[in-house]
């Protein structure tokens, strides 16, 4: 990753992206899964479980 956004390593997979955000994926060589929140100048890293509580977390702010 150079720029914030995913490398082209065949493993990183873009999620969603606006203007000023992106989620995307990576699979490292071990295969485990890690999840990205790139918000302005910060990036937030997750691993599967994490990922998965933080979207059950927007689920239920959206349903609010």
């Amino acid at each position: 990753m150079t720029d914030g956004h995913p490398t082209d390593n065949g493993r990183a997979e873009t999620l969603a992206e606006t203007d000023n955000y992106t989620a995307w994926r990576d699979v490292d060589e071990s295969g485990e899964v890690t999840y990205h929140l790139e918000l302005g100048m910060v990036t937030c890293h997750f691993f599967q479980d994490e990922w998965d509580e933080l979207t059950d977390l927007f689920e239920l702010l959206s349903s609010t």
